[in-house]
């Protein structure tokens, strides 16, 4: 019987220390967002509201990690008359202008035609997990599952490319 209890104990406390340990999805989001920080991302857990997609009720909302870049190269007057826009991975009816596959959620007949051909070449070099993407006048963001970690880069350099052309 002291056997069983000693055994009990030991297995709990193993137990224990396993609970706390990070699993290795978790340590692979750990440092993939420590080779995020030097590329000049901000990265923050956001709610993505997408619209009600083609044959679908409703629209659904996803806890996706959102990987930003500070926009620094406009001046006070381009932010304030700056065209704020929001595209996400899905079939809806509002997609004009827009590589297939892709929808928009804001800014739907917002942008020149260089800046949509500019965004299309981009939407077509994005990871397949890559969700979504957003452009205000203070970040461009890549809302994004976190697949795999080489394609960390990819989705900086297309980001900086819509910071620098301002797009």
């Amino acid at each position: 019987m002291k056997w069983l209890i000693i055994i009990f104990i030991v297995m709990s406390l193993i137990g224990s220390v396993m609970w706390v340990m990070p699993t290795p999805r978790q340590r692979f989001q750990a440092q993939l967002r420590l080779r995020a920080k030097p590329l000049g991302f901000h990265i923050q857990l956001a709610s993505l509201q997408l619209p009600r997609q083609t044959g679908e009720v409703e629209g659904d909302t996803l806890n996706v990690p959102v990987y930003r870049m500070q926009r620094l190269n406009l001046d006070r007057a381009q932010k304030a008359c700056w065209k704020t826009w929001k595209v996400f991975r899905g079939e809806t009816l509002a997609n004009e202008g827009l590589q297939e596959g892709w929808s928009w959620i804001d800014g739907e007949r917002a942008l020149s035609e260089v800046a949509l051909s500019r965004l299309n070449q981009v939407l077509k070099q994005l990871p397949l997990d890559v969700i979504a993407l957003e452009s205000t006048p203070t970040h461009a963001s890549a809302f994004w599952q976190e697949g795999k970690g080489e394609d960390l880069e990819r989705i900086a350099e297309q980001l900086n490319i819509l910071i620098d052309e301002r797009v």
